[in-house]
């Protein structure tokens, strides 16, 4: 698949006046196709390296997509497709007594979208293959070593033979075991919070009344979804089977918990793949180590509970790929690879501590802690803020990042699908673009042109809105003020500041 070598010794390298411009990613799930189909899709020669062999596992791992995860696929024009074969969810139910309704939600995306994550990589990778992204299946990396001008992960392929891959930049998305974490020395910690998880996807002769059931009791909790072929997932966990995840495994055992958890089992048959697991919370301490950075699960793992793992990788890619290419662009200066960490280890920082606190009060026993979760359900369901922050954090629209000392308040939050006068945002962010949103009424300037064009869309707004916006790749604002219609050289310097000149 776009297979290429460079000619300076190093297969995979493309080099100007000496210096390359390839970044590595490492790990085909969601988070690497989506990052390396961005960055081939700017120019960026990209290899991505994947230990499996070329074959989409229909064994997903993950079942929902939130409304910011479907934002972003959207301005990669892939939303619209993912919805079709999904089933969409105006609420999710936690546990019995904890309902999170989401039609209310700010967003064209006002529910989550049951879909197996092997449907989301199946649409990733045709992209990143569409944009020239060189795959290296079946691909095992064994090292890596970076100096002030580049690194190089050394890898080992399908008949043992090793290589030594040269990029500018490698990025590591290989999952909670991840080699480039490894590679590069950097630590995990964190702790097991649960352990003997039980996961079989089978058959039922019942179908469940809702699209996700799921439910705690004092001794066991137990989840269903749907694959789509006829085929169910079931996860379940019992307080008195706390064993190890070789021990072995047998449907009467997941029906049981079934059964504790939800009342019956559904009448659940054919597994066709039955695993114990355990659940971890640990995060990377840093993201970024030189030239090399981790996204997804290699930066950090968190129990399932709320669905937010590959919804915060995909979110970690999105981030970090329109930085990486402006810099590999010569638009940019490298610190900006900088707030990457900045900007989404915080977010990795509160997932943990969501999903964990979901997961704890599943697990609540004592009658204490289940008078706390009868009450936070209570006050989730009538104080509006509350209930708000708790649904941003889920579905990932209420994440914010820091602005510079002095800045309009709306830089670094996240806009949503905004009407323009051409059609709408998410329409005019695909293709990587900045957006510059001016009132409907200001005076034309011919912002993009240069190096910019292709780089920059500038829009007006619908409505009668008077501030002037100018909105990353990524759709959080990258600048922003009241009055600025017709004030072409404030808006210029933000311009440049974000894009470089347009000479």
């Amino acid at each position: 698949m776009n297979d290429r070598t460079g000619t300076n010794g190093t297969t995979g390298t493309h080099r100007t006046n000496g210096t390359t411009r390839d970044v590595i990613v490492v790990g085909a799930g969601p988070t690497g196709l989506l990052l390396a189909g961005d960055l081939a899709a700017a120019g960026i020669p990209v290899t991505l390296v994947e230990r499996r062999p070329h074959k989409i596992s229909n064994l997903s791992r993950a079942f929902v997509l939130h409304a910011r995860s479907l934002e972003q696929l959207d301005a990669r024009g892939l939303a619209d497709e993912l919805e079709a074969k999904g089933r969409k969810l105006d609420r999710l139910r936690l546990f019995s007594h904890l309902t999170v309704r989401l039609d209310t939600l700010p967003s064209r995306f006002n529910h989550l979208l049951v879909l197996p994550q092997y449907e989301v990589e199946e649409a990733l990778e045709r992209r990143a293959v569409e944009a020239g992204v060189r795959f290296r299946y079946d691909t095992e990396v064994t090292g890596a070593d970076q100096d002030a001008d580049e690194v190089t992960v050394h890898v080992r392929g399908p008949e043992g033979r090793s290589e030594a891959l040269a990029a500018a930049y490698a990025v590591g998305t290989d999952g909670h075991r991840s080699a480039v974490r490894r590679a590069i020395g950097l630590p995990f910690p964190g702790k097991s919070v649960i352990r003997s998880v039980v996961l079989a996807d089978v058959r039922l002769d019942e179908e469940p009344e809702e699209v996700l059931t799921a439910n705690a009791v004092g001794d066991a909790f137990a989840f269903i979804a749907p694959f789509g072929d006829g085929y169910y997932r079931v996860i379940g966990w019992h307080r008195g089977r706390d064993v190890s995840d070789s021990e072995p495994l047998d449907l009467d055992e997941v029906r049981e918990i079934t059964r504790l958890a939800l009342g019956r089992d559904y009448g659940m048959r054919d597994a066709r793949w039955m695993s114990r697991f355990h659940s971890d919370e640990r995060q990377a301490p840093a993201y970024r180590v030189g030239r090399v950075f981790l996204a997804g699960d290699a930066a950090h793992v968190h129990t399932p509970a709320g669905g937010q793992g590959m919804n915060t990788g995909l979110q970690d890619a999105a981030n970090l790929g329109w930085k990486l290419a402006a810099v590999l662009g010569g638009h940019a200066d490298p610190a900006l690879l900088d707030t990457y960490h900045a900007e989404r280890h915080p977010v990795g920082r509160a997932v943990l501590r969501s999903s964990g606190g979901i997961v704890r009060l599943a697990m609540a026993k004592y009658p204490w802690t289940l008078a706390f979760r009868s009450a936070l359900a209570a006050v989730l369901g009538h104080v509006g803020p509350v209930r708000t922050r708790a649904i941003g954090q889920v579905t990932g629209i209420g994440y914010t990042y820091p602005a510079p000392h002095g800045s309009h308040r709306l830089v670094g939050t996240r806009v949503p699908d905004v009407a323009l006068r051409s059609g709408r945002l998410y329409e005019s962010l695909r293709g990587g673009r900045f957006v510059l949103i001016t009132p409907r009424d200001a005076t034309p300037h011919a912002y993009d042109t240069g190096d910019r064009k292709g780089r920059l869309a500038v829009e007006s707004w619908a409505s009668d809105r008077r501030t002037t916006v100018l909105v990353r790749p990524d759709g959080y604002v990258a600048w922003a003020a009241e009055g600025a219609n017709g004030d072409a050289d404030r808006v210029e310097a933000a311009l440049t500041a974000a894009l470089g000149t347009a000479s």
